[in-house]
């Protein structure tokens, strides 16, 4: 296994340590000082969160859940009720219901920007995760290349050992051999 950052880089990208992208550079260095590159993204991502990114994410979430959806629909039912039969003709918003649709309008101009703001961290988050996911997979393809490097080293060793014993046994036998003929040619049949 090469020992300097510029070995490995020249081996594995072909590369000068210059020419290498962040990525490949942290996984490299984390490869030649053998520490783990993996760390926990959701910790890294929320310490960068503001309080107003937290609140938004939590009206995304309230917004976006079942228990909202049907919440305002029990809602809806409500108002509609109270304004068409229980109300009757002292009904604060009649039939066509035009200060609920006002109420409904604020609320969709509010909640849209809230929801999209969310939606826009979770991109940014979901990118920084593939690009950790990258660096991990690019480690663990030069880990699982310096395995085999080692592994082919270790059989090219022990065909050479065998080689050499093949070669010593070789050398045994035809001295026995000789020994057991007294050196006189065996006749061929």
């Amino acid at each position: 296994m090469p020992k300097t950052l510029s070995e490995l880089a020249q081996r594995l990208f072909r590369a000068k340590p210059d020419e290498l992208n962040d990525a490949q550079s942290r996984v490299l260095k984390s490869t030649l000082h053998r520490r783990p590159i993996a760390q926990d993204q959701n910790e890294a991502f929320d310490e960068r969160t503001s309080t107003g990114d937290r609140i938004a994410d939590s009206l995304a979430r309230v917004g976006g859940s079942w228990s909202f959806i049907i919440g305002f629909l029990l809602f809806l039912i409500i108002w509609s009720t109270m304004n068409v039969w229980l109300l009757g003709r002292d009904a604060f918003d009649p039939y066509p219901f035009i200060f609920l649709n006002l109420l409904l309008s604020m609320i969709a101009a509010i909640q849209a920007p809230i929801i999209m703001m969310s939606q826009n961290r979770q991109a940014v988050r979901d990118r920084l995760e593939a690009a950790h996911d990258y660096e991990i997979n690019l480690k663990a393809e030069i880990e699982i290349m310096a395995l085999h490097e080692k592994l082919d080293e270790l059989r090219h060793t022990d065909v050479l050992n065998i080689r050499d014993r093949v070669d010593a046994l070789s050398a045994q036998l035809e001295r026995i051999e000789r020994i057991l003929t007294n050196d006189r040619p065996l006749p061929l049949e």
